[in-house]
């Protein structure tokens, strides 16, 4: 088994490694996702997206069932022998033989599917940015799941303390975005409209605390669905008034724009959209 893997890793760009590595950490991503973040073109992806799952065999894939008709793109999840080499590199324990086929099974039977790929689109669509603009870079990201253990809140060189903590809050996922040395840390909430507004609100008070146990404020990103529902967010947030830094954004108002360029309305700020490197960010806690 081990001179087996050494022989498909020898064959692995260091693209493919970063693609095993994501889809590890955050389960699925489609073709449209992985080109866009990776590659120069769909067809050049998709050619070496078939390698990796028909010749190197560390891929698999699936197209989820529409009941209006048409189809999806191809879904891709890390094969066992791909969860093998995420393993080995990484210096794991040695996977489950059934591990890959569980992880899938999950994968395209989760009512959450279209939520999960809206936020692993969010990043992505960061990735691809800052794959095409060498000033930018995104240095982080984190999976919803490292949040629902502890320590998961935890960076290098926080206390002891902070690594048993299990905050209430459950960020979709946290990442750190730098563009022309300004960097910004953030937290993201990936909003499909199922949610009353009183429950995003809400959600901020849990935010707060963990300002107060990390020392570091970082802004939560409301990724909304629609225009509307951002304006009442904004209501909601006034009549609670809320302090936390707050960032919104609409999908349908920044259509073809990327998280990455000025679409951001920064709660409780006058003045234009904000670039997301533009937002504040780590302030201590105790500084107010």
């Amino acid at each position: 088994m081990e001179e087996d893997l050494l022989a498909i890793q020898a064959h692995l760009t260091d693209r493919d490694h970063v693609l095993l590595g994501w889809l590890a950490e955050h389960g699925v991503l489609t073709s449209f996702q992985i080109a866009h973040a990776l590659y120069p073109s769909l067809d050049f992806a998709q050619r070496r997206l078939r390698a990796l799952c028909q010749t190197k065999k560390v891929l698999g894939r699936f197209r989820p069932f529409r009941a209006e008709g048409g189809t999806f793109p191809y879904h891709y999840v890390l094969s066992q022998k791909g969860t093998d080499v995420v393993a080995a590199q990484r210096g794991d324990p040695v996977p489950r033989r059934d591990q890959a086929r569980q992880r899938r099974w999950h994968l395209t039977s989760r009512a959450n599917l279209p939520h999960l790929l809206g936020v692993n689109g969010f990043f992505t669509d960061l990735a691809g940015y800052a794959r095409t603009h060498p000033e930018a870079a995104l240095e982080r990201w984190w999976p919803a799941a490292r949040f629902t253990t502890m320590g998961g809140f935890a960076e290098p060189g926080d206390p002891p303390t902070l690594l048993i903590r299990i905050p209430k809050v459950r960020p979709d996922g946290h990442g750190i975005f730098t563009e022309r040395e300004r960097r910004v840390p953030f937290y993201l909430e990936h909003d499909t409209g199922t949610e009353p507004l009183p429950v995003l609100v809400d959600k901020l008070d849990a935010y707060e605390d963990l300002a107060v146990a990390t020392g570091r404020v970082y802004p939560v990103l409301f990724w909304l669905h629609s225009s509307l529902r951002e304006r009442h967010l904004h209501q909601r947030l006034t009549d609670a008034r809320i302090r936390h830094p707050v960032a919104t954004a609409a999908r349908d108002r920044a259509a073809r724009m990327n998280p990455a360029e000025a679409i951001w309305w920064l709660h409780g700020r006058p003045g234009p959209l904000q670039r997301l490197t533009q937002l504040p960010a780590s302030a201590p806690a105790a500084a107010d």
